[in-house]
């Protein structure tokens, strides 16, 4: 049983940086694909960024690239997910994901799921 337990959601101003990070428990084959996904009213669930954890490989939805970063620690049980240059349309509940497989996004409801942690930008 796989479980994650995030963290470092806040309310930020716009331009401002922020970190999520998400601790991963439970059979390593089960979470090589490590990310997170958000979600805002009246929109689909958006996968944001995911790092392979044995590979190493990430990556990023259009809209963050070269702003968000996603890294692991070398226990490949904690992932970050550096924010910069935050935007109002970050604003978003963020959702540590993890998955067996990292080649694309899968439907969000095929992940483990965190509870979420909300970022706010204004």
């Amino acid at each position: 049983h796989v479980q994650l337990v995030e963290s470092g959601g806040d309310s930020v101003q716009a331009g401002g940086s922020l970190r999520l990070s998400c601790v991963a428990s439970g059979p390593p084959h089960l979470r090589p694909c490590l990310g997170w996904f958000r979600l805002s009213p009246g929109k689909e669930g958006e996968g944001v960024a995911r790092i392979d954890t044995i590979s190493g490989a990430t990556y990023y939805t259009d809209s963050v690239k070269g702003r968000f970063t996603i890294s692991q620690d070398n226990a490949k049980t904690t992932v970050h997910l550096q924010m910069s240059s935050l935007k109002p349309e970050d604003t978003a509940m963020y959702r540590c994901a993890a998955y067996a497989l990292c080649d694309k996004w899968f439907p969000m409801e095929s992940y483990y799921l965190a509870q979420g942690t909300q970022v706010t930008v204004s």
